[in-house]
């Protein structure tokens, strides 16, 4: 049997490197390492149902150093997964096998990983859906939610902040189901890691509550197997497994970051064939090995699978009542009814950030499966689950605090919602979605609902100064393809907003808020703020111009129409909450709420870079802020009904 699992593993190892060799592009070092530990987690621990990959309550395996594509496409071959050896040939061409893991792409792929640190930090959402539900569901002889997160890593992985970050609150949360692979083989790309990295691992993780394990012989599965189950039986702590392993083994640059981001080479890879005892030809694995993988990884998680079922139904016969939660937690969609929310719209003026509060309060008592909370700012932000914090004491909590952590929130988001059965929102202060980007970028890339609330949208922020007023942060997150970015302009929008974020399903939201009080217009609607761009305010006879905002800008444009009226000049006021659902539209709509013939002023507090596809005449903000009261900032920025009128009077002449 030893001999066995030593070809199953090689097996792993010759796929990846044949793989690597074939694109002549990818990671060999840690398909060559690592495929020890891949194999005895896949073998003797990891309940997944290959033929139902998004079983709730399998167990998820995330591979937070995604270079090493090629590892998991080959263990996911072996174990069942849609992945044929044709997919394998074609590593990292178009199909189905592309140089990072992309989540909804590649069958067994839990998340899109790739920028080190994200799957960490996914991997800890991950397992804070999991400590959540089960409090939710379980009952004494019901574990109906009681899985494992495991994910692995690198050196690289510990060195980003962000995977710092979700460490940090992973420990501080107690997520004893989570486990962390960590493949120590003391080499990065640019040579040893010792050249930027002197920390003790064990210290470091111990400090921040995890049960650090150490493996000294990374081709040791009993070391591995042992490893595992201790950190299986820590219920309190999360667990971190250093594995010691030699990059690129077996090869003639084993120990070197030579065998780290570039193919071995054919010649390499047929001395590396004698040096493991593999006496097959690329993309060959004998019928034992492949039986091996459907008994040990296959058939045992689908019998793990075929006995939750059993549970579940018998749940369903003792806990009609819960069971009916569950299944509408697992439907996941939830309908926000306009008509419910006219308490929380019906203030004739208010911040948009304190309008969103309202609305996260009601709907977090009219859907149970939302959850999230903010980055130590939640006076502010407004951004606040219900039923107390999530923490060790209080599982069913629903305001996670993040902490001073945005990066690691944005992905901790990801996470949750990657997990199933949730709504989850962060909240932050917009300058600092800048912290957040990447993780943004990746919801967007993964068609997934996270929803992004940020406050404080502008220079209207005032005495914190250029630091914390954003002013190119719009139009950056405004490019990211597939993410909506919805800027409200008032109670109505804000609600619509809201409206639109809880129900997507492939497109997170980004919504951006003011922290100053806004009119709410007559014109603001649902069906407006759906088609993105919207009359709010119509011309009364003749078309001689259009005001284009967002926003607080929302309000000053329409000031400004009625100064303009006075003047004989007639003007329509156009709120543009979101480019992105604008472009959704028919170009007849487009035509029809900016006709060709009309000019076109936009007017918003933040970088013009968004608006010159609809006009040459942009009222904006391409200069940092300034420190003073806001109506010192408005005034000095020209932001006023006053200035706003004079530049548009003389765009009209």
């Amino acid at each position: 049997m030893i001999k066995m699992n030593q070809k199953a593993i090689n097996a792993i190892r010759f796929l990846g490197v044949d793989a690597i060799n074939q694109a002549n592009s990818g990671h060999p070092g840690i398909v060559l390492d690592a495929a020890p530990m891949v194999f005895q987690l896949f073998t003797e621990h990891l309940n997944i149902d290959v033929k139902q990959p998004k079983w709730i309550n399998r167990d998820r395996f995330i591979l937070s150093a995604g270079h090493g594509s090629a590892l998991l496409y080959s263990i996911n071959h072996l174990s069942g997964y849609k992945i044929s050896i044709e997919d394998l040939k074609k590593f990292r061409k178009l199909g189905n096998t592309p140089g990072h893991p992309e989540y909804g792409h590649t069958e067994g792929v839990e998340t899109t990983s790739g920028p080190l640190g994200q799957g960490i930090a996914n991997a800890v959402g991950i397992a804070v859906a999991e400590a959540h539900l089960a409090a939710r569901f379980n009952k004494e002889d019901y574990p109906i939610i009681d899985h494992y997160t495991y994910a692995l890593c690198g050196d690289g992985d510990l060195q980003e902040g962000v995977a710092l970050e979700a460490i940090s609150l992973a420990g501080h949360l107690g997520l004893g189901k989570l486990i962390v692979l960590f493949d120590s083989n003391d080499i990065q790309l640019d040579g040893k890691v010792s050249l930027a990295y002197s920390e003790n691992h064990k210290q470091k993780f111990e400090a921040m509550n995890w049960q650090y394990i150490r493996v000294n012989d990374g081709n040791s599965i009993d070391e591995i197997n042992k490893a595992i189950k201790k950190a299986k039986k820590e219920i309190n702590k999360p667990s971190l497994i250093e594995v010691k392993t030699i990059i690129g083994f077996g090869t003639s640059n084993a120990g070197t970051s030579k065998v780290h981001g570039a193919a071995i080479g054919l010649a390499e890879a047929e001395a590396l064939r004698k040096t493991l005892d593999w006496p097959y030809d690329p993309f060959v694995v004998p019928e034992e090995i492949y039986a091996l993988y459907r008994k040990k990884v296959t058939l045992r998680g689908q019998r793990a699978h075929k006995r939750w079922k059993k549970l579940l139904e018998s749940y369903q016969v003792a806990y009609p009542n819960d069971y009916a939660l569950y299944q509408s937690f697992m439907l996941n969609k939830p309908v926000l009814n306009l008509d419910d929310f006219s308490a929380e719209v019906e203030s004739a003026a208010d911040a948009t950030r304190n309008i969103s509060g309202k609305i996260i309060a009601k709907l977090s008592k009219q859907f149970l499966n939302l959850i999230g909370g903010s980055a130590d700012l939640t006076s502010s932000t407004k951004a606040k689950g219900a039923d107390g914090n999530f923490e060790i004491e209080n599982r069913l909590g629903r305001n996670i605090n993040f902490g001073v952590r945005e990066h690691a929130m944005g992905a901790m988001v990801n996470g949750l919602v990657l997990h199933g059965g949730l709504r989850v929102f962060s909240g932050a202060f917009f300058v600092f979605s800048d912290y957040m980007k990447p993780a943004i970028r990746l919801a967007a890339i993964m068609r997934i609902p996270s929803i992004f609330v940020f406050t404080h949208d502008s220079i209207a922020v005032g005495e914190d100064g250029p630091t914390h007023e954003p002013i190119e942060q719009l139009v950056g997150l405004r490019a990211i393809p597939n993410l909506n970015v919805i800027r409200p302009a008032d109670a109505n929008e804000t609600l619509a907003a809201w409206k639109i974020a809880i129900e997507s399903t492939d497109t997170p939201t980004v919504l951006v808020l003011t922290r100053q009080n806004v009119e709410k217009q007559a014109g603001t609607s649902y069906e407006g703020v759906k088609h993105g761009g919207y009359i709010v305010s119509k011309e009364k006879e003749n078309l001689d111009g259009i005001l284009l905002a967002t926003g607080s800008e929302v309000e000053l444009a329409v000031h400004v129409q009625k100064e303009l009226k006075v003047l004989g000049k007639d003007v329509r006021v156009v709120s543009m909450p979101s480019l992105y659902l604008f472009e959704q539209q028919t170009k007849s709509y487009q035509k029809e709420v900016l006709p060709k013939r009309s000019r076109v002023i936009a007017i918003e507090m933040g970088s013009t870079l968004s608006w010159y596809k609809y006009t040459p005449f942009v009222y904006g903000m391409d200069q940092f802020g300034a420190s003073a009261p806001m109506e010192t900032v408005l005034d000095h920025f020209g932001f006023t009904t006053e200035k706003v009128l004079q530049y548009v009077i003389g765009k009209l002449t």
